[in-house]
């Protein structure tokens, strides 16, 4: 996974010079002490930089162009010191691509009430100097974070957090390549997409590969590398008794070894963070991918089946998200439900895909008949998850613009299913199931996920506010025909904000 201890969030401050050098000199003095206690502060893998306290168009400008070009940089912090005329910065904002936070703080915490005078006024305008940037926002329609608070509180710095790591993973999205082996599913509708409008409006490309591809680099694979693997495969996880006698067993393994050398080498030497494949086009392959596909995902690659691009890519900028946090990001499917109405729920699952990173224990490494696809019996992981609170988000083409649902859930405990041979996740979604099924499916949302006990929906919906498309989350709070009230307005808002094209 890429590493973004390189990346940097800017920080610049807002003044001007009528308020004389001595006072620039306290508001330069302050912005440093703020994003150097910002940075101290902060748990994602990213620096903070004081840039530049800004007094002109012209600089304000100059920062925006060296933002948009620098490699490093993911996004900008601006804090109002004191007021800033907003006519400054509009030449800057009208040219920046980079997402902003805009933090509206000040450096003291309290009034000084015995020893407040003009002095202390002048270069503490923060109240209302953040006003006036936010309106040329908001006259210039910008969509931006908004964070309110002193900058020493953990409210604001939670905040802060969550921003950044939604701008790392717009990064992500921006140089995203995707590699899918094979078609989509034949004739499946939500996996399917405008690949030329999703790199328009996120940056991921989409490349199609003939299984042929990706067979060359399977067969390339030397017998010592199949059998180190296997090696690794032995300590990592669970062996069922018996199993390393049993030669089905132990050829269906390897070859499952082979397959993820190949793919991985495939990844690697084209730069790839993302690919799909689909049980309908293996020809040349001996088994489905199923154990080679967990631990890519394992290992921060993102996973589509069935041809699936956008879950996939959506997956891999999960991932990239969050280094670092507790919890783990899967490729996900809401497969069959529980009706009792002693507690309805909803098992989650897969034919083999679903990555590791959301075990509870220790995998147990399994070879069973797929029923499917008419290939040899596959070789796949097989856990349950812990206990806790989770997401599923998914992310649809609704034609005039993209559309992700995210619904909250309580993962459960899983009772045992000894006749199951696959990973599987149980979860309640909030707020119940016929209310979170029925709107997911009002709002056109996806049977494959992407499945998170790491993110929250405050990381997904700042993603997705940096990106420009809609949401619409289903939590404890949502009702049916509130829902549908909330997609006929967005319908009638993206119509008008997309214009005629």
């Amino acid at each position: 996974m890429k590493n973004f201890e390189n990346s940097e969030v800017w920080f610049v401050t807002g003044s001007q010079h009528l308020y004389g050098e001595e006072t620039l000199k306290q508001v330069e003095k302050h912005s440093k002490e703020v994003a150097s206690g910002l940075n101290d502060q902060i748990k994602t893998p990213v620096k903070i930089v004081f840039k530049s306290v800004l007094t002109t168009s012209e600089a304000i400008h100059q920062v925006c162009l060296e933002a948009n070009s620098s490699e490093n940089c993911i996004g900008l912090i601006a804090w109002m010191h004191t007021f800033s005329p907003a006519k400054m910065w509009i030449h800057g904002l009208s040219v920046l691509s980079k997402p902003y936070a805009h933090l509206h703080t000040q450096f003291n915490r309290d009034i000084p009430w015995g020893e407040i005078d003009m002095d202390f006024m002048n270069l503490n305008q923060s109240a209302h100097g953040g006003r006036e940037f936010g309106f040329i926002n908001a006259r210039m329609g910008i969509d931006r974070k908004v964070i309110v608070g002193h900058w020493k509180d953990k409210t604001v710095i939670d905040e802060l957090d969550v921003w950044i790591r939604a701008a790392i993973g717009k990064k992500e999205f921006n140089s995203l390549k995707v590699a899918r082996f094979g078609d989509n599913m034949r004739s499946v509708a939500v996996t399917e997409g405008n690949k030329v409008s999703a790199e328009i409006q996120f940056g991921v490309s989409i490349h199609g590969y003939g299984v042929g591809d990706l067979v060359v680099h399977i067969n390339n694979q030397t017998s010592q590398a199949v059998d180190q693997l296997f090696e690794q495969y032995k300590q990592n996880y669970t062996i069922p008794s018996g199993k390393l006698n049993d030669s089905h067993y132990v050829d269906s393994v390897k070859e499952a070894a082979k397959i993820e050398l190949g793919i991985r080498s495939f990844l690697n030497e084209g730069g790839f963070g993302a690919f799909t494949t689909t049980f309908e086009d293996l020809r040349g392959m001996a088994q489905l991918p199923g154990i080679s596909a967990q631990r890519l995902m394992h290992d921060g690659y993102g996973f589509g089946a069935e041809g699936d691009w956008k879950t996939s890519a959506l997956l891999r900028v999960m991932k990239v998200m969050t280094q670092g946090l507790s919890g783990g990001t899967s490729f996900m499917e809401d497969y069959t439900y529980h009706f009792d109405p002693k507690g309805t729920r909803v098992l989650g699952a897969h034919m083999l895909e679903i990555c590791p990173s959301i075990a509870e224990g220790k995998p147990s490494l399994e070879v069973h008949p797929l029923s499917i696809g008419g290939k040899a019996d596959p070789a796949r992981l097989v856990f349950k998850a812990p206990k806790g609170a989770g997401l599923n988000v998914a992310l649809m083409d609704m034609g005039n613009r993209y559309r992700m649902l995210i619904n909250k859930v309580d993962v459960v405990d899983t009772p045992d299913l000894p006749k199951l041979p696959v990973a599987r996740v149980l979860w309640d979604p909030k707020p119940n199931l016929k209310v979170a099924a029925g709107t997911w499916i009002l709002g056109g949302g996806a049977h494959h996920t992407v499945f998170t006990q790491a993110l929250t929906v405050d990381h997904v919906t700042d993603l997705a506010e940096m990106l420009g498309i809609e949401y619409m989350v289903i939590d404890e709070n949502t009702t049916v025909p509130e829902f549908k009230k909330e997609m006929r307005m967005n319908e009638v808002f993206y119509h008008i904000a997309n214009g005629i094209r």
